[in-house]
């Protein structure tokens, strides 16, 4: 596990894009694995600078996101496709056939997990994967206690969670109690892991993280068990 630490918000992001934007050079079929929440936001605006002042391209590239919540439309501005969509898809010439994002609308949420896990497999998993991470350790909704061998499955999300992501909607009894995720497996089934953690709130998580200890307690411990993965840490 490498570890980068920055000055600024800013840093990070732009050393976060850079490392994706790096990706796409070598690789311009590049399959990036994507995550939502405040975090990344600013990677993706750096992303959009790279398309418009470099002329990075995302046309070949293939996007796979981590997660989306169950029973919201994709036109639902609370949506993971809306967030996607609104901070990042419109801004860049990728094509919106090449964009997979969990249906948290599907009739069957347990044969949607199964197929989208099939796809991710089919693409061979992600060529790098962008994470956030929660106060609680979490990494895409995989909650604390989720087993490391999970693949893409229902979660029912705890209260902490829906109290940190709750700010995003009109109240927490709005905010949707379960989840369609990449498990923890799946997450490992990435070629490189790029960590991002920013903030006060994310100091305790960012410790126990780098304390090494390997627990199911702690999701994001799961990572040190990957061979390939960067962390950068404001």
């Amino acid at each position: 596990m490498k570890v980068m630490e920055c000055q600024t918000y800013e840093e990070l992001s732009q050393k976060a894009a850079r490392i994706a934007a790096d990706t796409i050079i070598e690789k311009p079929d590049a399959v990036l694995g994507l995550a939502t929440g405040g975090t990344p936001e600013g990677t993706y605006r750096e992303l959009i600078r790279l398309h418009q002042t470099e002329n990075l391209s995302f046309q070949n590239v293939t996007t796979v996101n981590l997660d989306e919540y169950a029973g919201l439309s994709s036109n639902d501005p609370n949506s993971y496709h809306f967030y996607m969509n609104d901070r990042f898809f419109q801004h860049i010439d990728s094509k919106p056939s090449r964009h997979y994002i969990p249906n948290g609308n599907a009739d069957d949420l347990e044969a949607e997990c199964r197929r989208y896990e099939q796809l991710v497999e089919s693409l061979g998993g992600a060529d790098i994967q962008l994470l956030g991470i929660g106060r609680n350790g979490h990494i895409g909704f995989n909650e604390p206690g989720t087993p490391f061998n999970s693949r893409t499955h229902v979660v029912t999300l705890n209260e902490q969670t829906r109290k940190a992501n709750a700010r995003y909607f009109p109240s927490i009894d709005s905010v949707p109690k379960k989840a369609l995720t990449m498990g923890i497996q799946t997450i490992l089934s990435s070629k490189r892991i790029l960590l991002l953690i920013s903030g006060k709130s994310k100091a305790e998580a960012a410790r126990k993280l780098l304390e090494g200890a390997i627990t199911e307690d702690f999701p994001a411990s799961a990572l040190h068990l990957h061979a390939d993965v960067t962390v950068l840490i404001k």
